[in-house]
């Protein structure tokens, strides 16, 4: 059967891990000298995907998507990162939601707090913005920390945030420095086209991270257009109610938790005020999706030990704090319980999934 006249599958409730792709994906490839049929081809995926309306992909499918353009444009522009070859027709005529948000803000300082805002709509990300004395510094993290998109697709998003101000500003404004989690070897971070148009090296971190001086993030933007956002604004918080009604109680809470629990917060009463609800009311709906707070609270505990565990240096002490655990004797009780495994058996063999019981 040819993959590209199958459907996506069966509708189902929508899942707050979920990818938005928006038919203005198909006119930006299209202007960067890349057609979306070879494309979809190479993800294996319907080839009438850009022109649907409402269009989510899992994190699998979505991630297969930015690996297919990644490929597609190494085939046509070998010595143009694909990142960049988008940002150079990146323009307002590219409705996304995200970038749209943006542009209509007073500065960068609104837009960043704008698309923080309405992020999910789009992808499961959290979007901080931290000032301090003289600089700005912007992090990008995901919900689910145990699926990381792939190299490309983040660096793309700084692209994304540097020609924002620059196309809003209509300055050429460089940022302090740039950095991202960085593992394989499809891209090369210390290519010269990156440093040229960044203007600061590309570095490696444990976050996808850039730093904008303060000057510049609140520089006007010349976009700002605060009627056209009062006229829009309403459909995009219609749509952000819209996707937190049609996910399921567990997701909401799972979706929650993963961004509460590094901050060190993990009671069912600040879920249940996150979610508008009293914590009898929360039971009585994970009771009916056959779960319970606990259950969900250790699925979530477990990925991100796990992740803790593969990804960073940090001691059982460390890990054991930002699951909510009074000590490391806690956290290691608590994860034999879940995985059958140490934690410190996980570390030395990173290969192997903790979550594949015996």
């Amino acid at each position: 059967m040819n993959r590209e006249n199958t459907d996506l599958p069966k509708q189902r409730n929508i899942n707050v891990q979920d990818y938005s792709i928006w038919p203005g994906w198909r006119l930006l490839m299209q202007d960067a000298g890349m057609q979306a049929s070879p494309v979809l081809r190479r993800a294996q995926l319907p080839g009438d995907l850009f022109a649907r309306q409402n269009v989510r992909l899992n994190p699998e499918d979505f991630f297969k998507l930015w690996k297919a353009i990644e490929a597609e444009g190494l085939s046509r522009y070998p010595d143009v990162p694909v990142a960049l070859q988008i940002a150079k027709v990146m323009s307002s005529d590219w409705f996304d939601p995200e970038l749209f948000a943006a542009l209509c803000s007073a500065n960068m300082i609104g837009a960043l707090e704008r698309m923080a805002k309405y992020v999910r709509l789009i992808a499961p990300m959290i979007i901080r913005a931290e000032q301090h004395a003289t600089q700005t510094s912007v992090t990008l993290d995901f919900i689910d920390k145990t699926r990381r998109p792939p190299e490309v697709f983040l660096i793309f998003k700084l692209v994304f945030f540097t020609q924002l101000i620059r196309l809003a500003t209509r300055t050429h404004v460089m940022p302090v420095s740039v950095s991202l989690p960085w593992t394989s070897d499809k891209i090369n971070i210390d290519d010269p086209a990156y440093g040229q148009f960044f203007g600061t090296p590309v570095t490696a971190s444990e976050i996808t991270t850039i730093v904008f001086l303060n000057e510049d993030m609140q520089r006007p933007f010349l976009t700002e257009n605060h009627k056209m956002w009062q006229f829009f604004e309403p459909s995009l918080r219609q749509r952000l109610a819209d996707l937190d009604k049609m996910a399921s109680t567990s997701e909401r809470v799972h979706s929650i938790l993963l961004e509460m629990l590094p901050a060190g917060e993990a009671s069912m009463q600040s879920v249940s005020q996150k979610l508008a609800v009293s914590t009898r009311t929360l039971q009585r709906r994970l009771q009916d999706e056959g779960t319970s707070f606990q259950q969900v609270l250790d699925n979530v505990r477990e990925s991100l030990a796990v992740h803790y565990l593969r990804n960073t240096n940090m001691s059982g002490a460390e890990i054991s704090f930002l699951l909510g655990f009074e000590d490391a004797n806690s956290f290691s009780r608590a994860f034999l319980m879940w995985t059958g495994k140490t934690p410190q058996s996980v570390r030395e063999t990173p290969e192997q999934s903790a979550g594949n019981r015996d």
